[in-house]
């Protein structure tokens, strides 16, 4: 079974910058088209960014030139680089495949405040 660690959230000021980290045990981790989703609170869970294997990128438009995603192949982590954060940045921040197939992990809280 597939673990999911995410880690590096925190409380913020609006303007501010986090990096996330999620850490994935799957061995194929190389080859798995991976992303990160935020549940803001009262919303649904939203995928904001993605990554495929090659290192393509894709992201929301809300988070446009503030985020960028990566991956560490070898270290089988992925991160999240978040600058310029606003307060509807706000929510719980999880990784998985793009498909959100693999079991959800606890997810790490990110606070923006104004």
């Amino acid at each position: 079974q597939v673990q999911l660690v995410e880690s590096g959230g925190g409380l913020v000021q609006a303007g501010g910058s986090l990096r996330l980290s999620c850490a994935v045990s799957a061995i194929t981790f190389t080859f798995v088209h991976m992303g990160w989703y935020r549940q803001a609170p009262g919303k649904q869970r939203e995928l904001v960014a993605s990554i495929s294997s090659s290192k393509n990128t894709n992201y929301v438009d809300s988070v446009k030139g503030r985020f960028t995603i990566s991956r560490d192949n070898a270290k089988k982590t992925m991160y999240l680089q978040m600058n310029s954060l606003k307060p509807e940045d706000t929510g719980v921040y999880y990784c998985n495949n793009q498909n959100g197939a693999w079991s959800w992990g606890q997810g790490t809280q990110v606070t923006v405040s104004s």
